[in-house]
C-alpha cells in the first residue's frame, strides 16, 4: 500500500527519555479558508478574519484582529489606542508581534509587554481596561503589530473574579523543528513536551510559529480541539497540498491528528486550538454570555460601576 505522505499522513517524533519514536500521524483536511476583510474600529483599520459572512464563531473562539501599522509619532499616548473600555464573561487575548502594548485595568494592574509577548486577561465577572501603545513608540512613532483573539469561557467561569497575566517573550517556551528553521513559541497548553505557561479556564493549544523559507514541521493537534491558522505574512502550504497566502484564515476538520506546514515564504504565523465548550453565547460588544439576561444585567452593572473604573495616569 502506497501512503501519501503529505496527503494523509505525516511523520513526527515523541522524545521519552533518550529514545525517539516515530509516529504516523494523520493529518486534518481543511475545512474552510476564509480571507480577511477590513474593518474601522474606532478609527483604526484592522484585518478581521473572525467573524466572517456565515461564520460566526470556530467554538470556543469567537473573534479575530490584526492590527499591523506604523505610528506617525508625535503623539501623545493618550491619544492613541483604546481607551479604558469593559468586558465581562469572556478572554481577551493580545499576541504583541511589534512595539509595545501598555496595559492597564480596574484591577490595578498595569504592565508593558513587547514584540514576542503576550497579555492574558480573563475577564470573568467583570473588568475595565485599555490597551495603549507604549509612550515611546506613541511619541517617536515606528511599527506596531498585534493579533487580539477572544476565547469564550465556560459558563461556571463566567462569573469568576477577573485576572491579567502578562508574558514577556523570553518567558516563552520554544520549540524548534529538525531543520532549525521553524520555532514555535507555547503560550497555552502543552506542544511536544513544552507547556504554555498560560493559566487557562478550558483546554486550549495556543502557538506562535517563525518560519524561514523552507523550513518544514508536523504540528500535531488534539483530535477533540477545533483548530485555526492564520498566516500574518508570507505563504504557507499545508499538508504538501494546499497554499494558504498571508491573511487566510484556514479552519480544520476535527478528523487526524495535526497538520504538516512548509514555508514558502518566510512567515509568521498562529495557531488557535481548542476544545469546544458547546453553550450558547449571546454577545453584546464586550459581553459574551450565555443569555440576553446576563448580557443586559452585564450592561446594567456596567453602567452602575459594578465592574469597576480605571482613572489613566500618564507622565
Amino acid at each position: 500500500m502506497t501512503i501519501h505522505l503529505y496527503s494523509y499522513s505525516s511523520i513526527f517524533y515523541i522524545f521519552v527519555g533518550t529514545h525517539i519514536f516515530a509516529v504516523l500521524m494523520k493529518t486534518r483536511s481543511i475545512k474552510g479558508i476564509y480571507p480577511s476583510v477590513k474593518v474601522n474600529m474606532g478609527g483604526v483599520i484592522l484585518d478581521q478574519p473572525l467573524p466572517y459572512r456565515g461564520l460566526d464563531m470556530v467554538d470556543p473562539f469567537l473573534l479575530i484582529h490584526h492590527w499591523d501599522d506604523k505610528l506617525p509619532g508625535r503623539q501623545h499616548q493618550s491619544k492613541v489606542g483604546v481607551g479604558p473600555h469593559p468586558h465581562r464573561g469572556f478572554t481577551p487575548v493580545s499576541f504583541i508581534f511589534k512595539g509595545g502594548v501598555h496595559h492597564r485595568d480596574s484591577r490595578g494592574h498595569e504592565s508593558i509587554i513587547y514584540g514576542g509577548g503576550t497579555q492574558w486577561m480573563n475577564s470573568g465577572y467583570g473588568i475595565v481596561h485599555s490597551e495603549r501603545p507604549a509612550k515611546e513608540i506613541a511619541q517617536d512613532g515606528g511599527d506596531f503589530e498585534l493579533i487580539q483573539f477572544w476565547v469564550n469561557a465556560p459558563a461556571k467561569h463566567k462569573f469568576d473574579e477577573a485576572t491579567y497575566q502578562p508574558l514577556n517573550a523570553s518567558g516563552t517556551p520554544k520549540v524548534t523543528s529538525s531543520d532549525g528553521k521553524v520555532e514555535v513559541g507555547v503560550v497555552a497548553g502543552e506542544f511536544l513536551g513544552k507547556q504554555g505557561p498560560i493559566e487557562t479556564h478550558s483546554q486550549l493549544l495556543n502557538l506562535r510559529l517563525d518560519l524561514q523559507a523552507g523550513g518544514k514541521m508536523d504540528i500535531p493537534l488534539p483530535s477533540d480541539y477545533n483548530a485555526i491558522l492564520y498566516p500574518l505574512d508570507g505563504v504557507l502550504k499545508l499538508n504538501g497540498e494546499r497554499a494558504i497566502n498571508a491573511k487566510d484564515m484556514t479552519v480544520f476538520e476535527m478528523d487526524g491528528e495535526g497538520i504538516h506546514v512548509e514555508a514558502i515564504k518566510d512567515t509568521r504565523a498562529i495557531i488557535l486550538a481548542g476544545q469546544p465548550i458547546g453553550e450558547p453565547v449571546v454577545s453584546y460588544g464586550p459581553f459574551v454570555m450565555n443569555s440576553q439576561r446576563e448580557v443586559m444585567e452585564a450592561i446594567r452593572d456596567y453602567q452602575a460601576g459594578k465592574l469597576g473604573t480605571l482613572k489613566e495616569k500618564f507622565s
